[in-house]
């Protein structure tokens, strides 16, 4: 059922004028064309960021998949246009259509978002507004499709409230089908009643449908029916307009992952991608209760795979993409249950094919000391590890329980066996954080070259990039303050002035990006209006810093009415209401204040040890 009018006009008018076409035209290898005449449901799954991005993502790959199995639904993708493609669009009066059958957007019955990334939110505006899609939930009747988000961002889900229908917490995959088929299933008996009701009345018959499904399904947080209570510039109550919907929105959990299918099929991109790779996920959650850890609260309990359904799954991926390179998923890859039995089936099966193992998630510990020589070293040159912090007082602060001698015995190895250059993840900003965190950082990248230098004869390259801590929802440290710009400024230029070593290198992210990730992650449902402010005054693809003007961004915040020093900067008291309280993780509030608590008493004692 391809809208081939629709193809045709883009062909003649809009694609020869755009950078980078392939990204618009679809018909890639594996993409699934199916007849709407013949399905019960259509779904379009959005990804609010560029092809390239989108297209790298195992979750898009995963749903579209599972939904695509079924005779009776389609799942089709969307993902967030350029500006030059946008601007055209807009010219010629076409949608923003689907990749398989170029179907505007507004014809499908459910639109799946995927909020992957705070400064993105703009886009899921775009993808509404070009796809003829009414932008606030309040304002669309029950003919205009159900508009549902999921992913991380979904754990505060207050900032992007009033633009969708139905926000998913939890895993994907059991609640998506679940929540399309009641859809369908609504519509279809209000339309048996009354019709499809067009103004006033069809936006009432909308409200029905999502009432039940609020009341049904406790993962599906539908925010229409909670509305924010504020005193002293911070939220105070969330109150039910409907007393049948939860008070608390409980996740979506997977009981077993190993009879979850992964995608065998997935779809080829014509262009480079982030990733052009086979994924493939072993694991879900992490056995570790690191603190500054959104993941691993939110993604528990933890679940595996079998070895030989993942290397089962990756031949027929490799057989169905001919892709040269297989990536291994999860939080802590090296701390899957059979990640030695894994790794040496893996290069036993793809070694003769010439096929790459990937693994982008090591832990640190002293298995890090084997683990290059179970990598192996085809075509691979570089090591990736997140230490995190480079102090073991500061380590122990966080929860993360690593040494820096497994550390750097594990580079040697790696070394050893033909590496040349390690990429170290470190936090700036923690809670507590002393110059002498910042020292470390340091000293450690330069033990790591100088490791290199004894093994090969000359300083290894080292990588360490910094990133500008977020207390984020759910995590022991969401009471906490963030720092501010004057602090990340002057982290940022001591961490150079420290730097002896040529071969090192300091890359700390932007900024400002950070800080607009502070406001929209730790913000309420005021911060919406903000985003859409920064929207209609052109924020577009703020994820490329080529294209994040802050500017536009502090004005919109300004605008709106929002106080960034109360939001983002000051910490909250341990029994406030926090913006995001009403979604339940697996261990709950409690935990979390318990470990907040032994946080702050460790902070005490480090820094009076100073």
């Amino acid at each position: 059922m391809i809208r081939h009018d629709r193809r045709e006009l883009l062909e003649a008018k809009v694609w020869p004028h755009v950078q980078t076409p392939g990204q618009y035209v679809g018909g890639e290898r594996n993409a699934i064309v199916k007849d709407h005449s013949t399905l019960r449901g259509k779904l379009c799954l959005g990804f609010p960021d560029a092809y390239s991005i989108g297209m790298s993502h195992h979750g898009l790959q995963v749903l579209y998949s599972l939904i695509n199995r079924r005779d009776d639904w389609c799942a089709e993708r969307a993902f967030t246009p350029w500006p030059d493609m946008e601007a055209l669009l807009r010219r010629h009066g076409l949608p923003l259509y689907s990749l398989e059958t170029f179907t505007a957007l507004s014809d499908f019955d459910v639109i799946g978002v995927s909020l992957q990334y705070e400064i993105s939110s703009p886009n899921v505006l775009t993808m509404l507004d070009l796809g003829g899609i009414a932008l606030e939930s309040r304002e669309r009747t029950l003919a205009a499709p159900l508009v549902v988000a999921g992913g991380p961002c979904c754990q505060n889900p207050e900032p992007m409230a009033d633009y969708f229908d139905v926000m998913i917490i939890g895993d994907g995959e059991p609640a998506l089908p679940e929540i399309c088929d009641r859809w369908i299933e609504k519509k279809e008996q209000a339309i048996a009643r009354d019709g499809l009701l067009a103004g006033a009345a069809g936006r009432r018959q909308r409200e029905a449908a999502l009432a039940e499904i609020a009341t049904e399904l406790p993962y599906a947080y539908v925010p229409r029916f909670y509305e924010p209570e504020y005193a002293d510039g911070r939220i105070i109550s969330l109150n039910r307009t409907r007393p049948e919907v939860p008070e608390t929105i409980a996740p979506a959990v997977i009981g077993d992952l190993e009879r979850t299918p992964l995608p065998t099929k997935p779809v080829v991109p014509y262009i480079e991608c982030v990733h052009d790779r086979i994924a493939l996920e072993i694991m879900r959650g992490c056995p570790h209760l690191c603190r500054f850890c959104q993941s691993t609260v939110i993604k528990r309990p933890l679940r595996v795979r079998e070895v030989e359904t993942i290397v089962d799954a990756a031949l027929e991926s490799y057989h169905n993409t001919g892709f040269n390179e297989i990536s291994i998923l999860s939080l802590s890859s090296s701390d899957y249950p059979h990640f030695e039995p894994l790794m040496h089936r893996l290069h036993e099966v793809f070694k003769p094919l010439n096929v790459n193992i990937s693994v982008p998630s090591l832990r640190v510990n002293e298995q890090l000391r084997t683990l290059p020589l179970l990598l192996g070293n085809d075509r691979r040159s570089s090591m990736t590890l997140a230490p995190e912090v480079a102090r073991d007082d500061m380590r122990e602060q966080i929860r993360k329980k690593i040494k820096n001698s497994d550390l750097i015995e594990g580079c040697r190895v790696a070394f050893q066996n033909g590496f040349e250059s390690v990429k170290l993840y470190f936090l700036c900003g923690l809670p507590g954080e002393r110059p002498v965190d910042l020292d470390g950082i340091v000293d450690l990248a330069e033990q790591i070259a100088t490791v290199g230098k004894e093994v090969r004869g000359r300083y290894a390259k080292v990588t360490a990039s910094v990133s500008n801590f977020v207390p984020k929802s759910h995590t022991p440290y969401q009471w906490n303050g963030m720092q501010h710009r004057e602090y990340f400024q002057w982290a940022h230029k001591y961490l150079w002035s420290r730097r002896k070593i040529r071969s090192i290198n300091i890359k700390c992210h932007d900024i400002e990006t950070s800080l607009l990730e502070g406001v929209i992650s730790r913000g309420d449902r005021r911060t919406g209006k903000a985003i859409r402010l920064a929207w209609e005054r052109g924020a577009r693809m703020d994820g490329w810093t080529e294209h994040l003007d802050p500017t536009r961004w502090w004005q919109a915040i300004e605008d709106a009415g929002i106080d960034v020093e109360r939001q983002v900067h000051q910490p909250y008291e341990l029994l406030d209401k926090l913006p995001w309280d009403h979604v339940n993780v697996k261990f709950g509030r409690n935990y979390l204040e318990k470990e907040q608590t032994r946080s702050t008493i460790q902070l005490s004692a480090m820094a009076s040890a100073e």
